[in-house]
């Protein structure tokens, strides 16, 4: 549980945040939005004490532990990945050795002492996992896809993706009452961030997250705060609730402002008319006042967002790409073996498959890269442009934004240049940074930028949304939408792909299977009805939808919640949370009350007054009492997180 008050926050003498209050109760699963530089990841290293506010207070209740994952940069070696992790559980290593210790002393004789407290020991130490910890450890390793040939790599042989999944399986291991994730789900694919979501959902204590994955957001979070001009505002929802509640907010802090600017300026008028008529003074200073105490309605301003579409494709074939019994390999391992698979023009395509299973390996031979046997057929008039999954880390670091866009820039489009950085964000002294200096976004934003310089009919994108935010991603979505050449991609953002996908293509096995339809008609046909293609297959296996599916039909009826039946429990949960929020009130008061209380009694003066001492007692007494009591209906007004 956390409270903060009055929180200020300045950089460079830059407000992020100005007299923030805000209150963390013990199950909440909250999801931090705004717009990047809003201050998101510095409130998270605020609650990790890694930052400390210019002023304000920020108090966690006793014996609170905080564990923060940030966005990057942790790197471990010199161990194994399981010894590494199982590191993580010193706590239950040390009472185990302490055990031990115990039952060693017992052999030399009987102790009332010691035997009360390895009864202790044993059932703390039963009762967080100890007897299972290694069990614990591979459940967790296997969630986040490490499979156990992992496990005994030392972990400096692992990348900096597979880095951060240490760093989060340690985290999750240590179960802090806070857990802060800095956009978790940027190294996971997507069966890791599924098997996230459910472990977050069962998490017993609390979880703040930022993150820029709209359907884990939805599974995990039922609480959005929104960071935007230096102040946190609560939304008691899910993200997609969220976006609805917040233009419907702006809706109505449009009109109010309306409202309010239409009696300022009569007041105004007012004041200017007879300001220097003496009968009307009295009336002119209380309209002064009035204008003075007038708490001024700010409006938050349209998101600046990427907008663009893509250059204008010349017409190609109806057969865009074909590949015929292709196999790939490197050395001894083989990728894909004797595939085949048939792009015709139109198509968005999407390339699913577990990390590792060849999807980068699919879109180099797309692309072009080399292969053992079989062959790729190119159609007519076929222009292709790829985006690599490690685009944005082939710009030169020397260069700034604008000389990189130069160098790769055809002569007639350099004129446009400046416009197609200002879709991209660019613009101002930004063209003018160094990319080296440039954060995980806006090297992507800069690399898809430079996608624009010439027109492709076939464009190849190999996970394009890496560190893109929610709203970036949203405003490619709809460019792609509208892009009337083929899109061939893989990204693991779920809502992006089902968006975007007309066919759904698995790489398993060095196969792989083709589904009509997008990524959610996938996942239900997937097994069921679509047959490997490979092995001398020629071509998609094409998989129609089924019309008037009852158990389809059925599926989205119960997803669909009435109007009524959200407002009743929008209702309910704000009277909820306003409820928790005044036993926070009062459990921090009696607890600081009672602290002072227990720092007046250690006094040893403090007992010389009988009187006095037997009064402290009474209150000492009572005030326990009444915060056991205030715990116990907060614990009671918790939601149920089954």
């Amino acid at each position: 549980m956390v409270q903060i008050t009055n929180l200020c926050k300045d950089f460079a003498a830059r407000p992020i945040f100005s007299s923030v209050n805000w209150r963390v109760g013990k199950r909440d699963r909250i999801g931090l939005v705004g717009e990047n530089g809003t201050g998101k990841s510095t409130l998270l290293k605020i609650l990790a004490g890694q930052e400390e506010p210019s002023s304000g207070t920020v108090r966690m209740t006793k014996g609170c532990t905080v564990g923060y994952l940030p966005q990057e940069g942790i790197t471990v070696a010199g161990r194994t990945l399981f010894n590494e992790v199982m590191a993580s559980l010193s706590e239950l290593a040390d009472m185990e050795r302490e055990m031990a210790a115990i039952t060693l002393s017992l052999e030399a004789g009987p102790s009332d002492g010691l035997l009360e407290r390895l009864g202790e020991l044993q059932e703390e130490f039963s009762a967080r996992g100890g007897y299972s910890r290694e069990s614990l450890v591979g459940n967790v390793l296997s969630g986040l896809g490490f499979v156990p040939g992992d496990w005994l790599k030392e972990c400096g042989a692992f990348s900096g993706g597979w880095q951060m999944r240490i760093a989060l399986a340690k985290l999750l291991l240590r179960k802090p009452n806070i857990l802060l994730l800095d956009e978790p789900t940027n190294h996971l694919d997507v069966e890791a961030r599924n098997w996230l979501e459910d472990y977050l959902s069962e998490y017993p204590f609390s979880v703040i997250l930022v993150s820029h994955d709209r359907f884990f957001m939805d599974r995990v979070c039922r609480r959005i705060t929104e960071v935007w001009n230096m102040t946190l505002t609560d939304y008691p929802c899910i993200y997609s609730r969220y976006l609805v509640e917040r233009d419907e907010r702006v809706s109505r802090l449009r009109e109010e402002k309306r409202r309010q600017d239409e009696e300022i300026a009569k007041m105004e008028d007012f004041i200017s008319r007879f300001r220097y008529k003496v009968d009307k003074a009295a009336l002119v200073q209380s309209r002064i006042k009035q204008l003075e105490k007038i708490e001024r309605i700010l409006i938050p301003p349209e998101r600046k967002r990427i907008r663009f579409t893509f250059p204008e494709p010349p017409r190609s074939g109806r057969v865009v790409l074909e590949l015929e019994n292709v196999t790939k390999s490197y050395g001894d391992l083989v990728v894909l073996d004797n595939v085949s698979l048939l792009i015709e023009k139109g198509e968005r395509v999407c390339l699913v498959g577990h990390n590792g299973a060849g999807k980068s390996t699919l879109m180099r031979v797309l692309a072009g890269d080399s292969f053992q046997r079989g062959e790729r057929r190119l159609g007519a008039n076929v222009i292709h442009d790829y985006y690599a999954q490690d685009q944005p880390s082939s710009l030169d670091p020397d260069r700034t934004v604008y000389e990189e866009i130069l160098a790769d820039s055809p002569y007639d489009r350099v004129p446009a240049l400046r416009d197609i950085l200002a879709c991209f964000l660019f613009s101002g002294d930004d063209i003018h940074k160094k990319v080296d200096v440039l954060s995980g976004g806006e090297k992507s934003r800069l690399a898809l930028a430079k996608m624009l310089l010439r027109p492709a009919n076939l464009l190849l994108l190999d996970e394009p949304t890496n560190h893109l935010d929610l709203f970036s991603k949203d405003v490619l979505l709809d460019a792609l939408r509208g892009f009337p050449g083929t899109v061939v991609f893989v990204s693991h953002d779920r809502y992006f792909m089902n968006e975007l996908a007309t066919r759904v293509v698995e790489v398993k096995e060095c196969a792989i299977r083709s589904f009509a339809g997008n990524y959610e008609e996938y996942l239900e046909r997937s097994g069921a009805s679509a047959g490997m293609v490979g092995e001398g297959g020629r071509g998609p296996v094409s998989v129609t939808k089924t019309a008037g599916d009852p158990e389809r039909d059925a599926r989205k009826r119960d997803r669909m919640l009435s109007r009524e039946d959200e407002k009743k429990r929008l209702r309910e949960e704000k009277a909820r949370m306003k409820r928790l929020a005044e036993l926070e009130d009062r459990i921090l008061e009696s607890e600081e009350l009672l602290a002072d209380l227990e720092r007046d009694m250690g006094d040893p003066d403090y007992f010389r007054d009988a009187d006095r001492a037997r009064e402290g007692a009474k209150e000492h007494a009572a005030l326990t009492a009444l915060i056991a009591n205030l715990y116990q209906e907060w614990e009671a007004a918790q939601p149920d997180v089954a």
